[in-house]
């Protein structure tokens, strides 16, 4: 095996042991140092870092899961013996998670995986282009270290592994991020979306300025003008370019080929159909469908019904039937609600015969065996690619940053200075192109509510709910919880580097 494949062996298994000080570490480390790779190897160790963001980004049980069962977005019930997992999924939509979750350290895990991996790049004299390419990979997975754990570890190219990292606080980190993003954004690409380009770093560097009080002070967030005019001049930069537009069919920014779709998503992670492995894309359909259609679920994954009801009935965001998609299987896109049916319209049924008809009624623990296996609305966010849903080399991209998210964020920034009038209207153009009617005014929770519609299922409510400071509010199935919660902690079996400190109430 050469120097080259030796070295993304070496950096797919340090991700796996990143934050830790192994005796496999210290093996690797002897084995392969920065002489044995050279800056023709770098192309490949940069597509090995984008292929390293799929475990804790690309589906449901990554950075995912930790940003919506906490949220009034979604939920696994326990059904009977099913999807216990000695309490760990109720332990996240119920706020009582502790520092040996196992979910919360995996993430931790993986997503610093990213991070290392993009840092090694750096000593192996990238090109300006793949330099602030691994560098805007580091700096969107340190964003996301920083949202969920509010510290963030790190080192420089070439430091060893074996030594234990700094840790950055949260000022320090956004201070950080805004220099580093601004310093690569003119060197980044601009051919392709699933790639870090220069409207992705803005997008990014929207949402540092646009969460930078909550990221403070997330039991009373506080949001300066200057921040809040970032945000807009950002997303004017953005708008002004005339790249974007909001497209008519809003599941198709999700469907199979959504990687050639430049017109309303920014910023997307690459799966090609019939080539690379998607198994966490295949995980966004299992894990939600039931068992009894196609492909074939495993019956975990429900949203609420008071999150479903805020929908109004026009609303193209509901979802309903998909071509390619509904006449081969009978599944629908978007939310999965009442009696469900196979592709000839047959009603279906659940395993005891009962008809499979999906109740927006469901309780965090399910007793009743007539009700186990249809409590709760599933989801289809991701129209399912049935064309190579066979090999999970799906062909369906998984999306970051959309238009409409710049769109909505200067919203934001405008309501909170002052700017109602051009808040709303910006509020509105979404809600046309959705099919829902105008709102007449604007206010926080009215906005927050917006956000839900637009972004559901996407991996964004735990942010926006701390930032509008309702994350600890209660809601269906979730008692009010403990401001310490606004924080993950740091992995019991982290806190062996003394960087760390663990976050308050863990």
């Amino acid at each position: 095996m050469n120097n080259i494949y030796i070295k993304i062996v070496l950096v797919i298994l340090v991700i796996a042991t990143f934050t830790g000080c192994t005796k496999l570490e210290e093996n690797l480390h002897g084995q392969v140092g920065s002489g044995d790779v050279g800056s023709d190897d770098v192309p490949a160790l940069l597509n090995a870092t984008y292929i390293a963001m799929r475990n804790p980004y690309y589906g449901p049980y990554g950075w995912w899961a930790l940003q919506e069962f906490p949220t009034d977005e979604a939920i696994v019930p326990t059904r009977g013996g099913d999807w216990d997992d000695n309490g760990a999924w109720r332990a996240l939509h119920l706020h009582r998670w502790e520092s040996d979750h196992t979910r919360i350290h995996s993430v931790f895990k993986d997503v610093l995986g990213v991070s290392y991996a993009a840092t090694d790049i750096l000593q192996y004299n990238p090109t300006p282009a793949q330099e602030a390419q691994a560098r805007f990979l580091r700096a969107f997975a340190e964003f996301s270290i920083l949202d969920g754990w509010g510290q963030v570890p790190y080192r420089e190219p070439g430091e060893n592994v074996t030594e234990n990292p700094r840790v950055r606080n949260a000022e320090e980190q956004i201070s950080y991020l805004i220099s580093e993003i601004t310093a690569v954004m003119s060197d980044l690409p601009t051919n392709r979306i699933d790639r870090g380009s220069p409207d992705a770093a803005k997008v990014l560097l929207m949402k540092i300025f646009l969460n930078k009080g909550a990221f403070l002070n997330r039991e009373s967030p506080t949001f300066s003008n200057e921040d809040m005019q970032e945000v807009i001049d950002l997303a004017d930069e953005i708008i002004n370019s005339g790249k974007y537009e909001l497209i008519d069919d809003y599941f198709l920014n999700f469907a199979p080929e959504n990687g050639q779709s430049k017109t309303e998503n920014i910023f997307t992670g690459e799966n090609i159909g019939g080539e690379s492995s998607a198994t966490g894309m295949t995980n966004m359909w299992v894990a939600t469908l039931h068992y009894n259609q196609s492909p074939r679920g495993n019956n975990g994954f429900c949203t609420l019904s008071e999150f479903y009801n805020k929908f109004e009935e026009s609303d193209v965001r509901r979802g309903g039937e998909y071509p390619g998609m509904t006449n081969i299987s009978g599944v629908r896109v978007g939310f999965l609600v009442g009696q469900q049916v196979n592709q000839n319209g047959e009603n279906l049924t659940d395993r005891r015969g009962n008809l499979l008809a999906f109740t927006p009624e469901v309780s965090i623990i399910e007793r009743d065996q007539n009700h186990l296996e249809v409590a709760g609305i599933r989801v289809i966010k991701y129209p399912i690619d049935y064309a190579n849903g066979s090999t999970s080399l799906l062909d369906n991209d998984w999306v970051f940053y959309r238009y409409s998210d710049v769109l909505l964020m200067k919203a934001e920034a405008l309501l909170r200075t002052g700017q109602e009038g051009e808040a709303l209207q910006l509020v509105n153009e979404v809600r046309t192109k959705r099919g829902a009617s105008n709102l007449s005014e604007l206010d926080e929770q009215l906005l927050l509510e917006e956000l839900g519609r637009e972004f559901f299922w996407e991996g964004h409510r735990r942010t926006d709910l701390i930032r509008f400071g309702r994350f600890l509010e209660a809601w269906q199935e979730k008692p009010v919880s403990d401001a310490r919660n606004l924080l993950f902690p740091i992995p019991l079996n982290q806190l062996g580097n003394p960087n760390y400190t663990q976050n308050a109430g863990y």
